[in-house]
C-alpha cells in the first residue's frame, strides 16, 4: 500500500530535475513527517524528509546578516505548531497553483539554491574573497533558510500571515521570479563568486 503525506499528498510522480540535489530532497512516501530526532551524525540531514526540514527551519528563522530577528509566537519550538504552518503553505499552492504542491516545493528549492559562492582565505596576512562551488547539502540548506527568511520578512509586523507568505515565496521561488527574497539572494550570491574569480 502507498501512502500519501498527511494522507493528501502524493510523492510518486514527484521529480527531482537537478541530479546533483536529487540524494539531498527526501520525498519518502511516510503518513507522519517526523523522524524523532533520531537523525544525527554527518550527512544524515539528507535522511529527513523535506517537509520536516522545513518545518524545523521555521521554528528557528534565524537572523540575517547581524540584524538579529524576535521569535514570535508561531515561531516555537514545537512540532505540531511548525508542521500546521507547513500544511496551511501546502494548501494554500495547491488552491493558487492546481498542482501537486510538493513538486512546486522540490521546483522552487532547485530554483533558489546557489551554485557558487565566495569564503575568506588569508594569505600574507592579508584577506581575499575566493569563490568556490557550493556542495549541495548546504545548497537545500541554503535555500530552505532564504524561502523562511524572506517570508519572514513579509510577515513581520505586518497583517499577512506567515503561510500566506511562506506559499507565496515558494511559488515565486518555483516560477523563478526575482521577485522572490531567495531568488534575490542566490543572485547575489552567485554574482559576489563571479567578481571574486
Amino acid at each position: 500500500m502507498k501512502l500519501k503525506i498527511f494522507g493528501m499528498y502524493d510523492v510518486e510522480e514527484i521529480q527531482v530535475s537537478d541530479v546533483a540535489l536529487k540524494p539531498y530532497i527526501n520525498i519518502d512516501d511516510r503518513l507522519l513527517v517526523k523522524s524523532h530526532g533520531r537523525n544525527l551524525g554527518k550527512f544524515t540531514s539528507a535522511r529527513v524528509n523535506i517537509l520536516e526540514r522545513l518545518a524545523n527551519r521555521i521554528s528557528v528563522p534565524g537572523h540575517v546578516g547581524k540584524k538579529h530577528r524576535i521569535i514570535t509566537s508561531w515561531a516555537s519550538g514545537k512540532y505540531n505548531t511548525n508542521m500546521k504552518t507547513v500544511v496551511e503553505v501546502l494548501k494554500i499552492i495547491e488552491n493558487k497553483k492546481k498542482d501537486n504542491p510538493l513538486q512546486i516545493l522540490v521546483k522552487a528549492i532547485e530554483s533558489c539554491s546557489p551554485r557558487d559562492e565566495i569564503t575568506t582565505i588569508e594569505y600574507g596576512g592579508a584577506r581575499y574573497p575566493q569563490a568556490v562551488d557550493v556542495s549541495p547539502s548546504r545548497r537545500v540548506n541554503l535555500a530552505i533558510r532564504w524561502l523562511v527568511q524572506g517570508a519572514y520578512q513579509k510577515s513581520f509586523g505586518k497583517k499577512r500571515k506567515m503561510a500566506e507568505t511562506l506559499a507565496n515565496e515558494i511559488i515565486l521561488a518555483s516560477e523563478g521570479n526575482m521577485e522572490s527574497y531567495a531568488m534575490q539572494k542566490k543572485n547575489e550570491s552567485e554574482k559576489q563568486a563571479d567578481a571574486a574569480r
